[in-house]
This record gives structure tokens, C-alpha cells and sequence, in this order.
């Protein structure tokens, strides 16, 4: 068994257990860099835009809720690189449909870019208008991460007698981050710098 076989054993593990996990080093650092690269071109030739909120008729950007920029990939004409990933996620969706019974069926993603100072507010990924998102699932592509950097993601969770935690995990490079994307509230704490990852969502339809 190779390193990404048991990186998706422990992501189908953990989701099944607990409904979230945390991999370090989930790809290797040469594939993180060629994302990077990718990303950073992409971003230079104007391609992002401010997010929004809501999707279809409901669609508004409100910098006051999230304040990140995006740029969708379209899985007809992925990149090179692009098409590793999207690889590399189908494996990942499979594993996941082999233990938890989901009933994944497609997969969407957008690179995402936080400028210095913004942030995302507390959020579920599942709701009304996207209900068919299930599994939220996020890679970190940042060089370096400081602790004085900020930008954490923080997940909440409900403890069985009611009270409410959090946890907080720093965008280091080569982090997976996969949760439910209808049962684990989160937010993205305002960022020192510029922060980059690929969030992506596996779907119970086409």
C-alpha cells in the first residue's frame, strides 16, 4: 500500500468516525508547487473574481461575510496539472462511497485566494440551494505558514452534552482538510497574508 492509499484510508476513517479529517503531506511537495505555480499564473492573468454567496438568483457578493477571490475549474478543460488533481479526487471519492455509502457522483472545485485581511464568516457549506454538496473538501498550497500568520481554519463541533467547541488548523502547504459539508459549521479567520488552497465539493448528483 503507498502513502496516498493510506492517506484516503485515514480520511474514509476519520469521516466515518467523526465526520471530518486533517492530513498532513497529503500530496508531495513537487505536485504542491506545480499547483502553486499554476495558481499564481492564473491569478496574474486576471481570471479570479470576489466570491459570493448563495448561488443561482440568490448569488451576491458580500465582502462584510467573505471577502476571498476564485476561479472555477471546468472539468471539459482541466489544465495538465488540474487533471492530476481532479485524479487524485476521484480515487479519494471512490474510497469514501466504499465505506461511508454517500452515494458520490461528481465533484467541483475552484482555486481560492484570500489577499491579506480577509476572511470568510461562520458558514455551512450544505444548504438550501446546494444541498447536493456533501463532502467539502479542501488542499493548502501556501509556501510557508506562520503562526502569527493567521488565516486558520476553525471548525466548530457539538459535543454530546450540548456545549460547543472549536478546533483551529493553520492553511500549511500540503494539508487536506474533508468534512460533511452540511454538518460541521467553519469559518476562515482573517489572514496576515495572502492565503491559496483548491476547495472542493463531492456531489450526491451530476
Amino acid at each position: 500500500m503507498d502513502d496516498r492509499d493510506k492517506n484516503n484510508d485515514k480520511v474514509v476513517q476519520d469521516l466515518y468516525e467523526k465526520g471530518w479529517s486533517v492530513v498532513d503531506n497529503y500530496i508531495s511537495e513537487a505536485f504542491r508547487k506545480d499547483l502553486l505555480c499554476e495558481q499564481k499564473e492564473l491569478l496574474m492573468h486576471g481570471q479570479f473574481r470576489l466570491a459570493g454567496i448563495g448561488s443561482g438568483e440568490t448569488f451576491a457578493i458580500k465582502p462584510e461575510i467573505r471577502s476571498d477571490k476564485v476561479l472555477w475549474m471546468d472539468e471539459n478543460l482541466l489544465t495538465p496539472i488540474q487533471e492530476v488533481y481532479w485524479n487524485k479526487m476521484d480515487r479519494l471519492k471512490s474510497a469514501i462511497n466504499q465505506r461511508c455509502f454517500l452515494g458520490l457522483k461528481s465533484f467541483e472545485a475552484h482555486f481560492a485566494m484570500y489577499p491579506q485581511g480577509s476572511f470568510y464568516l461562520r458558514h455551512l457549506d450544505q444548504f438550501q440551494s446546494v444541498q447536493y454538496r456533501i463532502v467539502s473538501v479542501i488542499l493548502y498550497l501556501n509556501d510557508t505558514w506562520e503562526e502569527s500568520d493567521g488565516g486558520e481554519l476553525r471548525m466548530y463541533f457539538t459535543r454530546p452534552d450540548g456545549i460547543e467547541e472549536y478546533q483551529d488548523f493553520f492553511p500549511v502547504g500540503g494539508r487536506l482538510v474533508v468534512f460533511l459539508s452540511g454538518e460541521i459549521p467553519h469559518e476562515v479567520l482573517p489572514t496576515a497574508k495572502e492565503r491559496i488552497s483548491i476547495t472542493g465539493w463531492m456531489k450526491d448528483r451530476d
